[in-house]
């Protein structure tokens, strides 16, 4: 049986000859995806005698023998009709489109999923195939994919010390291709080995949001390799922030996407409302703002159920702006316990030198006193140095931070030369309810030719400089109104 790294490599060698056609590697992963799960329902209906979720027009052995323009005809057709079917069918194939235009290279690749028999390698090694695909595919940064892809040492490190238990209820509300989730099961299912409570977890304990079609394909696929779902999919196509719903969870875990500014402007309660076109009306959030990292974080904040838990990948700007930014860090610290803060090093992120953190809290009942005692911040970014091919993260690299978080025993946290403790009454009274505390001498600044490639430079200038426009239209739209 071929290996799970030599059938990555097997497929994912094909890519580079569909490359010349202008097929791109996010395309060929879809086409992968779309192909995939058609083998493997023929399988589970002809070895498992399980009952097909597929028309039988369009399954697998009517698509595998065509060739030529007939090939491309089925399976063209195929798409489009599944792509209407309930579930997680209309998940997978939703707006799916044959990229390949190319009879012959399109039989090449049918051919390729024909010659392995899927339904026989265990779900850890479907996932393991799979996952190899997806890191590949966002390694190719030009396509865009590694957005989408947080690295998977970090989402280890964060559900470790979240430490789940079995059976909570665990939503993604940018679940990009479901790192988070998946982590959160593998978690749960050590502690766990009933078959039946097994059974609920993979059916209904998972959620996931994302508003690309294609990563929402990606995931569902990614989930189900995995075990995940049952006939209905856990994850859907959409704009979280559109509601809260009426759903709450217990858990939540997201890397929602980076980026200073948004084409849409969220109304809170402040009601100070910047633009008057494309805006989403929320009274559960207390700022009104176009940040769309300040806006995922009241999201979280809506979403969460009293007494869950929440980790949450969040930019830098979140720690420090003002207005909008000061609003959610001092309701953050009052209504939730906010525990610990993590900086994050540059060059673990598939978008070139982001900086990033991740907020760990928790949400409280209603309360006249602060939930929040002391913050604690663990300095993982200063005198740390990353690159994705060099030198990649690995878990390793955080098991001091997990040792200090001390996860489920949180009030035996001890001071440390990374990890140190603030309490609520210093923060609240720094300006603006500031959180760019740092305290490590950063050895970086005596050393000029330390300085970050010209190319993360550019991307920072760039990200600034929208952000700026941004406002600079705020404030014009504004002065119009006043007119």
């Amino acid at each position: 049986m071929t290996t799970p790294p030599a059938l990555v490599n097997k497929v994912w060698n094909y890519a580079h000859v569909l490359r010349d056609d202008g097929v791109s590697y996010g395309d060929y992963v879809e086409q992968i995806t779309c192909v995939l799960f058609l083998k493997m329902d023929q399988e589970r209906h002809d070895h498992l005698g399980e009952v097909s979720r597929i028309p039988a027009e369009w399954r697998w052995a009517a698509l595998k023998d065509k060739e030529g323009d007939e090939l491309e005809l089925q399976y063209r057709h195929t798409l489009e009709a599944l792509a209407r079917e309930p579930g997680l069918l209309r998940t997978i194939f939703r707006k799916a489109q044959n990229k390949i235009q190319d009879p012959a290279k399109l039989r090449r690749l049918v051919v390729m999923i024909d010659g392995e028999t899927w339904i026989g390698l265990d779900v850890d090694v479907k996932g393991e195939i799979y996952e190899g695909l997806l890191e590949k595919n966002a390694q190719e940064v030009k396509s865009g994919a590694g957005q989408y892809f947080t690295p998977r040492p970090l989402i280890r490190a964060m559900v470790e010390v979240v430490d789940s238990a079995p059976g909570l209820t665990t939503c993604d509300p940018a679940c990009g291709t479901g790192g988070f989730l998946l982590a959160a099961y593998e978690h749960m299912k050590i502690k766990e080995r009933d078959r039946e409570v097994l059974r609920r977890l993979r059916e209904q304990a998972f959620t996931g949001v994302d508003i690309v079609d294609g990563v929402v394909r990606l995931c569902a696929m990614n989930l189900y390799l995995h075990g995940i779902g049952g006939d209905e999919s856990p994850v859907h196509q959409g704009d979280a922030l559109i509601s809260a719903g009426t759903r709450r969870f217990e858990m939540v875990l997201t890397n929602p996407p980076f980026g200073k500014k948004s084409s849409y402007t969220v109304v809170g309660e402040d009601g100070d409302i910047e633009r008057e076109s494309q805006i989403y009306e929320r009274e559960d959030f207390i700022a009104t703002t176009s940040n769309k990292q300040l806006n995922f974080l009241q999201h979280v904040m809506s979403i969460l159920a009293t007494d869950g838990r929440a980790a949450v990948v969040l930019p830098d700007n979140v720690r420090f702006e003002g207005g909008a930014g000061e609003k959610v860090r001092r309701r953050l610290m009052r209504a939730f316990d906010f525990h610990t803060l993590l900086r994050l090093p540059t060059g673990i992120f598939y978008r070139p030198g982001v900086k990033a953190n991740v907020l760990f809290f928790d949400k409280k009942p209603a309360s006249e006193t602060p939930w929040t005692r002391r913050v604690w911040i663990y300095g993982f970014r200063t005198n740390q140095s990353f690159t994705l091919k060099q030198r990649p993260l690995r878990r390793e690299d955080l098991d001091d931070f997990v040792a200090c978080y001390k996860p489920g025993n949180r009030q035996l946290r001890e001071e440390s030369e990374r990890f140190r403790a603030f309490s609520y009454d210093e923060l609240v009274a720094r300006d603006k309810a500031n959180l760019d505390i740092f305290w490590l001498k950063d050895e970086s600044l005596e050393d000029a030719d330390s300085l970050p490639a010209p190319e993360v430079l550019a991307a920072e200038i760039i990200e600034n400089l929208e952000a700026a426009l941004e406002q600079f239209r705020s404030v014009a739209a504004a002065l119009q109104r006043a007119d």
